[in-house]
């Protein structure tokens, strides 16, 4: 196809009015620009790690807009993994006045547009196709955006990353910037993006590889620019009883760090109908809290549950709304999901409850309650989930001091849980630990061990709730729930 077949009318829609670069996206504006100048493949890519709530995609689009105004970019090529997140894209793009087209757009030439929208997965199922009607970016200037870029490395859970990164390497060859985004990076390796640096050093007597950001900025730089919110836990904790009656053994929820027995416990303890009771007192004071924040100071706030399941998400569904609550669910396999996340988006739900659909990339700035109830116990899943809530509603950054009011997360004491809470404001770099399986590496990642709890965590006693506020982890205060 040629290139006139995909072209981009950018006239003069590019409007001089619209949001302000934050301090951190003008840095990448000028590191950009810098690497534009350079010229050559030594420049060409650059990869930012910015946590959630920060503006990545925002800030990529304003990036684009500047460069193209000063003459060093002409055209924009972005590259996500799910339908819902390109979607976020064309709403960013449109605040600026830019069109994206989805490709295979409905027609061949979307004028008026400011690029293409890809997914990672159409790409590689086409990428010959693709190939031949992108050829025309090696006569432009095109920027190519790797959304969540971390999607290119190998990953256990997503055999067709390394495929993925393939195709993007090809598409995007012949773009003269090439920019990888990540708000949650971990373990990938063979990033099929050209990191600009990487190192490696002795850790714990293995030789560990690093792929550094060019661009690295912290949850905890977010939340004292006021960008994003700070999170306060409130970790439930109790007694596990296992065997039948008359033969049982308990376990403390928190101090259990046998595996095996850990994994039992918090399989148990996110079952709302345990002996227990940990799940319904999570559930209850996850509510509570919803109910204060709507009543004193965020009418229209909303809270998240991350349900193991789908049956285990229904049951949770039917409990809240026994007390009255509006509740959206939401899974993989409702075709109904997309409505039902806008739906919550509008506020026309008190409560969503998912499985798989609201971690990574899911945006609704109204978010201010998680309740974390699901046997998923990785750092990058966990952060993913609870870091919904940091957004700040666009109405509401004029009538709160910085730092921000907090946003809550309540969750099963699971000793690992504990461990990723303390360092969820801190950015870890990529790490590549060749042979090292999954779960080790998760464990290795987040910090965990026997050890690493705090004293004053289980001074609280069994049965407590375990505190931790702030974005100085960990601080462990009394106060009401």
């Amino acid at each position: 196809m040629a290139m006139g077949s995909l072209s981009f009318n950018l006239a003069a829609r590019h409007s001089l009015a619209g949001p302000r670069p934050r301090h951190w996206q003008r840095r990448m504006i000028e590191l950009l620009r810098r690497r534009l100048e350079q010229g050559g493949p030594a420049g060409q890519d650059v990869l930012i790690h910015a946590g959630p709530g920060a503006g990545k995609t925002l800030g990529a689009l304003l990036a684009f807009q500047r460069l193209h105004r000063e003459g060093t970019l002409t055209h924009l090529l972005v590259c996500c993994h799910r339908s819902s997140i390109a979607a976020q894209w064309r709403s960013a793009a449109a605040q600026l006045g830019l069109t994206l087209s989805d490709w295979p757009a409905q027609s061949a030439d979307p004028a008026g547009g400011a690029g293409l929208l890809l997914s990672y997965q159409g790409a590689a199922r086409q990428i010959d196709r693709l190939e031949r009607e992108l050829a025309w970016t090696r006569e432009a200037r095109v920027l190519a955006v790797a959304d969540e870029v971390h999607h290119l490395g190998i990953d256990p859970e997503e055999p067709e990353a390394a495929v993925w990164g393939q195709a993007f390497q090809r598409l995007s060859q012949g773009c003269v910037l090439r920019l990888g985004l990540s708000g949650t990076p971990f373990r990938a390796d063979n990033l099929a993006f050209r990191a600009a640096r990487r190192h490696r050093q002795w850790e714990g007597g293995e030789l560990i590889e690093h792929i550094a950001a060019d661009l690295s900025v912290e949850p905890r730089e977010l939340i004292a620019a006021g960008d994003v919110r700070p999170l306060e836990f409130r970790f439930q904790d109790g007694w596990v009883d296992h065997g039948r009656l008359g033969d049982t053994e308990r376990s403390s929820l928190s101090t259990e760090w046998r595996e095996g027995w850990r994994a039992r416990n918090l399989r148990r303890a996110i079952q709302p109908g345990d002996s227990s009771s940990i799940a319904l007192r999570v559930l209850l004071q996850a509510r509570r809290r919803l109910e204060r924040l709507r009543a004193e100071a965020h009418p229209l706030a909303g809270g998240l549950v991350i349900a193991r399941d789908i049956a285990h998400a229904r049951r949770i569904t039917g409990l809240l709304e026994e007390e009255g609550d509006r509740v959206v669910l939401v899974h993989s396999q409702d075709p109904e999901a997309a409505t039902g996340l806008q739906r919550f988006r509008d506020g026309e739900a008190d409560w969503l409850v998912s499985i798989d659909m609201c971690a990574e990339g899911f945006d609704a700035p109204r978010l201010r309650v998680v309740a974390y109830l699901t046997t998923v116990v990785t750092r990058s899943r966990f952060v993913q989930a609870i870091t919904r809530a940091v957004r700040m509603e666009a109405g509401r950054s004029e009538l709160e001091a910085i730092p921000r009011q907090p946003s809550y997360v309540f969750a099963p004491a699971d000793p690992r849980l504990l461990a990723y809470a303390r360092t969820w404001s801190v950015a870890e770099p990529y790490r590549i630990r060749p042979g090292a399986p999954p779960a080790e590496q998760d464990s290795a990642a987040g910090g965990g061990g026997g050890r690493s709890l705090p004293p004053q965590a289980l001074a609280e006693g069994v049965g407590a709730v375990i505190r931790l506020r702030g974005p100085e982890l960990p601080r462990f205060l009394g106060g009401p729930i």
